[in-house]
This record gives structure tokens, sequence and C-alpha cells, in this order.
């Protein structure tokens, strides 16, 4: 999940796990123009990954590749829930003190056997902070992490015992529950001793434990080639004779290339191609729900935004269904929660009337909150041109629901946006998404909304408090309810305001089946497509 990493626990927005998901930039394509499939292969079109070392990323483009070369201690079913892969149990009586057997038999493609050394090193290397690596926030529930990240660090994990050959036992700085869930994500695969030695020439070429492995080096910014791994042992065998991730900078290239035949999957059609797309490939294109969420965010440390009164009238001043039709056929998911309708404790409508256009109730919560003085600004970036276009139609309802005149837009490069957003130089409301690095309330609540990692400054001692609760229950049930009395608490005050869940969009061509893409961090599941 391309995700960019601010301060906080697993901090991920959409785009860069925790995750802005971009549109392809751009305007040509990198590689050739050969056939998608040829002698059992198929192609994959996507844009260009940053790094294959699995803890130096958290980016979906990468984990497009990372999530066939290695196989986590966990992996999430057709439900979303986390069950064993190359462990054979994640139990723990506490929710803070975890074992772990890792199976035997396993090996890495070099041959080397994979055992708990293999993931406790991986861990310590992604953890230690001078190596910075990009994902390493998310090992900070471990015991130990905070040493590893300050002056004189730490070069291990005091919370990760290799207890025998193939058995850890992992102590976290609180209860957790959703540990399980954690573990299936690609920051915390194994490492063999050779990629640990020279992690420049192992992200050129991963040596991994998955069902594929390298064939030759990443050729960076044309294509990556895997073929499936002779010595896997494990439950994902290739139902192909192997896949290529061709790199494009332009989606509208890409897609074209599909139509042509050139490649066999594309996971993201560009939305101004879809109508066409539906019609071109019938059943060839691929809808799916995902769960990535886009909302405004405000800056709470501007007065002007104080009321949580102005808040809520802006929200129901925003017609979400008209911009749906209007911007995204009519094919995105107009928000009523902060959570997706994928992750276990969605409930339908929970943001009510919050969520619901209604222009007169929000000119009364409006003029209640006292109006608004002064300009307003409202930030975006420019990774997609659909943002421009729904920030436009946010402005005029704006206008004529609440009367706000003064209104202009700071559309900001990409790649200066989230350097923005850390340092507050915000002074209105700016659009973000949150796509989950995994399927549980935890990952959007806390990580959205909870008051060491949120962006809007926006702190509530009950809600952390209801959090906390959550994440120490063993009970899945009973975590739920503690999650859902926080989200509660999120939409009475609306910092943050749900818009909609993104739709996918993908295609495939005539050369392969059995075409499987799921909505969390895995995506595409290659090892099940099939070449005619």
């Amino acid at each position: 999940m391309a995700g960019q990493k601010g301060a906080g626990r697993g901090l991920r927005v959409g785009g860069g796990a925790l995750a802005l998901v971009v549109a392809f930039l751009g305007s040509s394509g990198c590689g050739g123009n050969e056939a998608g499939a040829s002698a059992g292969t198929f192609t994959v079109g996507h844009p260009e990954p940053d790094h294959l070392v699995p803890a130096d990323t958290t980016s979906s483009y990468s984990f497009d590749v990372i999530s066939e070369l290695f196989d986590n201690l966990m992996t999430l079913d057709a439900g979303g829930k986390a069950v064993p892969l190359a462990a054979e149990s994640v139990t723990s009586d506490d929710q803070r003190v975890w074992t772990i057997k890792v199976r035997s038999g396993r090996r890495f493609h070099n041959g080397e056997a994979v055992t708990a050394r293999s993931f406790a090193d991986a861990w310590n290397n992604a953890a230690y902070g001078p190596g910075g690596m990009a994902a390493n926030a998310y090992f900070s529930y471990i015991e130990g992490h905070e040493e590893m990240n300050r002056g004189n660090a730490a070069k291990t994990l005091s919370g990760v015992e290799v207890a025998g050959p193939y058995l850890l036992r992992v102590t976290l700085d609180e209860p957790f529950g959703q540990f399980p869930l954690l573990l299936t994500y690609p920051a915390y695969a194994p490492m063999p001793k050779a990629g640990l030695k020279d992690l420049k020439a192992f992200d050129e070429h991963p040596i991994g434990n998955g069902p594929y492995m390298m064939d030759g080096d990443w050729k960076r910014n044309r294509e990556i080639e895997l073929v499936p791994f002779p010595g896997y042992a494990g439950p994902r065998k290739p139902r192909n004779k192997g896949v290529t991730w061709k790199s494009y900078s332009s989606a509208d290239t890409a897609y074209t290339d599909l139509r042509a035949g050139r490649i066999d999957v594309l996971q993201t059609i560009p939305s101004a191609k879809v109508p066409e797309a539906k019609r071109l490939l019938g059943d060839r294109f691929l809808a799916r729900r995902t769960g990535t969420v886009d909302y405004l965010g405000f800056p709470l440390w501007d007065r002007r935004f104080a009321d949580a009164d102005l808040r809520k009238a802006i929200s129901m001043a925003i017609d979400r269904e008209g911009i749906d039709k209007a911007v995204y056929n009519g094919d995105f998911f107009p928000a009523d929660s902060l959570l997706p309708a994928i992750v276990d404790g969605h409930r339908p409508n929970a943001c009510g009337e919050l969520c619901t256009y209604n222009p007169g109730k929000a000119r009364s919560l409006f003029e209640k909150a006292g109006g608004f003085r002064g300009t307003l600004e409202l930030y975006f970036s420019n990774a997609q041109p659909t943002y421009a276009q729904w920030m436009r139609i946010v402005a005029n309802s704006l206008r004529d629901n609440l009367g706000i005149r003064d209104i202009r837009f700071r559309q900001v490069p990409a790649s200066d946006y989230f350097s923005m957003l850390r340092q507050r130089k915000e002074k209105g409301p700016y659009r973000q998404n949150w796509e989950a690095d995994y399927p549980s309330p935890q990952n959007y609540l806390e990580n959205m909304l909870g008051s060491d990692n949120n962006r809007m400054g926006w702190t509530n001692k009950e809600f952390d408090d209801l959090i906390a609760k959550a994440k120490r229950a063993a009970d899945q049930r009973e975590a739920l309810g503690f999650y859902n009395r926080a989200e509660d608490i999120a939409i009475r005050e609306m910092p943050l305001i749900p818009l909609w869940t993104w739709a996918g969009q993908a295609g495939r061509s005539r050369n392969v089946d059995n075409v499987t893409i799921t909505p969390y961090a895995t995506g595409l599941i290659a090892t099940e497509v099939t070449v005619r």
C-alpha cells in the first residue's frame, strides 16, 4: 500500500501502510511491447517500487512483489482474518506475551533454513533506528523498540527472545490483541543471513522464503521477473510458470497496453477510463471493495476550527453521492462510518445524519457555531486530477450552502504534501486518505485519531482509554464493542470528515483466468492466476 509514514506507531496514510494510493504519474510507460503472457507466464502493470527489502518500504507497489517473494508468519484469509502461514501457531494468554512456533523444514531461495532466528534478526534490523528502515515504526509495539531509537541505540529488541530453533517469545510493551494481524504486514518477513550482510545487494535481488524467487536482478524502471521456487514447501504453490511486474509511469499507458494485450493484469484503471473499460472488457473488468477511505482533516490548533458544530456543518454541506457520480462514475462508496465495510467492526450508517447531505441542517449548525471568518483554504496534492475535481465541487457546496465566499485552493506537489502536514503548515481543511496496514478497526481508529498519532491535533482521553481497553481484550467481540464506542466519540467530535471508500477497478487480458485481487496489502494473488 503505498504509504507515507509519520510519527507514531504504524502511522500510514494512503499513497506512499500506513498509505496515499496514487494513480500512476507521468506520461510514458517503461519497458517494451512484448506480449503479456508467454509460455505459461503473465505480466502485471504497476508503478515502480521504491525498495524490495521488506522493512525498508511502506509502498503498496513494493508489497505487490514482496508478498510473492516472502511468506510471513501469518497471512489473511478471504475474510480478512489472520491465519498461520510460516508459523504453526501464534498464541497468548494475556495479549502481551506471545509464543510463536515457526514451521520447520522451510527454506529461503538460497537453501538456508528458515528458523526463529531468521525472523528475530530481520525484526532487529528493521527496528534499529540508525539503520533508517522505512517501516521502523511498525515494530514500536515490541518491548525495547524505544531503546533502539534513541542515543546509544540498543542493537536488539529486548522483547524478542529466540527460545528454540523454531520458537519465538515476543513481549509487547502493552497488551495488543491485534498482534497476529500485525504479523501479516510485509515488514515482518524473515531475512536470510546473506541479506542482512549486504542490504544494498539484497534490494536488487531479494532472497525470500515465498512461492516465487527472483529471475535475475531487479531491472529498475523496467520490470521485475519472478519464477516459481522449486523448493517451496508452503501452501501457496503457483499455478503458473512466473509473473513479470512491469513498471509504468503513466496509468493511461498501462491501460492502453492492457487493452492491446501487452500486459495481462492492471490493478488500478484510471477513473476517466473506467466507463470505457467496463464496456470494452466486459467480464474482464474486475470491481472490488477496498479499505481506502478519503477524508478531510481539520487543523484544530487554529481556533477558527475549534467548534465541533462548524466541522459537522461542513460535513453535512458536502454531497458525497453527487461527487461520487460526477467524479467517480458512481462506483465509490459514500462514507457512512469511519471504518470501511471490509473491516470487522464496520456498522452501516454509524455516522448517521452527520455524513448525510442536508444543506438546511448544515446552515443551522454553521450559524450556531458563529460562522467562519477569513479565507477558507482547502489543501490537496497533485497526485491525482480527481482531487482537484472534487475539491472544486466541495468549494461550490460550501459557498452555496454555508455562504463561505472567500475560498482558495492550495494544490501542493505530492512530494511536499506529507512534509507540509507533518510540520503543520496547513491553514485549512486538507485531503488525506487511510489505507489499512491490516484489516482491524484499531489500525484505522488509533492511527487516524489516537492522541499520539493524528495529524489534526485532536485529543480525547475517553477515546484513547477505549482504544486501550479494546487492545487488551482477548475476546474479539468485546474488543469491537470498545472500538465502536471510540468511533462514536470521534464521530461526535468530527476532527476529520469521512468522505468515501475507494472502489478497486482492475482489468485482465484474455490470456489469463482466476485473477483475484484482495482489498488488503497483498493485492493480486499471483499464485492463483492461470495462463491460457
